[in-house]
């Protein structure tokens, strides 16, 4: 607020409003100021402008800290008193500067223009100060209402991207012809093929309206689905899990892993002579690594990354933390970040 481009307009303003109340109260022969009035409306003109101008350059060093802190009153109120601080250490040098030097008046007689100033000027630096609170709230607000609208366009279009990518055609063909080969090969693994095809769909049904779900709730969803995975892909894809138990307890975005999961194995080549090696882990600093190695597929279709775009924005929004990635000419990385619930 304090660099608004009009702030000069505002500040003149104040003062002639302020000089005319002084002069229709009588200020000046109330309390005996022998002053001329251009003198009196100059030092109200320079009181206010210093008032403004000192919160103005002292602001950066309160911006960062607001930003960053969660208790932002108290840095409000930690600016506020440096300001009149500051405030009352200029005005007091002004009213000296017009009262002895330029007038010669006795200490005196510049004590009470000098608490009549010093009033003011507090005074002045509160009403800034409360117009800056409120600016500064207002575009909090604003900037969580565009933020939580983001992520309900964001979310909408993951659970989308997530549908599409689960309950395709080619998705749906795939896995049916495996079980109906089991099933005429009277194979005992057709049964665990079933209850692991279910247990996907139900995970997608029971978490498609949440932001954030606990590790061990999307692992046990993982497992099954690579189970369909490996079926599918046989020897030619190979799936290690390796997250600990400390870590279930923390949350990650809903079916990221399978998301990863799925694009490494949509632009790489799958085959049992090149097979596939995807590798999730937990590196001990509260984050989950996603890799596989790169053997990308000579003609594939060209990558939109909505999937991917989408994790990274989420967690963006919701917990402010980045997600990485990591790419060079053997390996492919994404590092998840794990959070915790306040």
């Amino acid at each position: 607020m304090f660099s608004h481009r009009h702030r000069y307009l505002f500040i003149l303003a104040l003062s002639l409003y302020t000089y005319i109340n002084t002069v229709l109260c009588e200020v000046y022969y109330y309390f005996n100021i022998a002053i001329e009035w251009y003198y009196a409306l100059g030092t109200i003109v320079a009181i206010s402008l210093a008032v403004w101008e000192a919160s103005r350059i002292i602001q950066p060093l309160f911006n960062k800290r607001l930003k960053e802190s969660h208790n932002k009153i108290k840095w409000l109120l930690l600016f506020f008193v440096a300001g009149s601080v500051i405030t009352g250490i200029i005005s007091t040098a002004l009213v000296f500067l017009v009262s002895m030097v330029l007038h010669n008046h006795t200490l005196q007689e510049t004590i009470v223009p000098l608490k009549l100033n010093l009033i003011y000027a507090w005074l002045a630096n509160l009403l800034f100060h409360l117009l800056n609170a409120i600016v500064f709230y207002f575009k909090e607000y604003k900037t969580k209402w565009v933020e939580a609208e983001e992520l309900k366009r964001i979310t909408a279009q993951a659970e989308l991207q997530l549908i599409k990518t689960q309950i395709n055609p080619h998705f749906l063909f795939n896995n049916l012809n495996v079980l109906s080969t089991l099933v005429l090969k009277n194979n005992s693994e057709a049964n665990k093929f079933i209850e692991a095809f279910s247990k996907v769909y139900r995970y997608i049904l029971s978490t498609h309206d949440k932001e954030l779900v606990d590790v061990k709730t999307e692992l046990n969803y993982i497992t099954p689905y690579i189970f369909l995975l490996e079926k599918r892909f046989s020897e030619g894809l190979s799936i290690n899990i390796n997250i600990p138990e400390q870590y279930e307890n923390k949350y990650i975005i809903p079916a990221s892993l399978q998301m990863l999961i799925e694009n490494a194995i949509k632009h790489n080549v799958v085959s049992r002579h090149k097979p596939l090696h995807i590798d999730v882990y937990a590196n001990g600093n509260n984050t989950i690594v996603v890799t596989n190695n790169l053997q990308l597929r000579e003609s594939v279709e060209r990558s939109t990354q909505v999937g991917l775009n989408n994790i990274k924005k989420r967690y963006l929004l919701v917990s402010g933390r980045e997600v990485l990635i990591d790419k060079n000419d053997t390996q492919f990385k994404v590092i998840l970040p794990l959070l915790i619930l306040n």
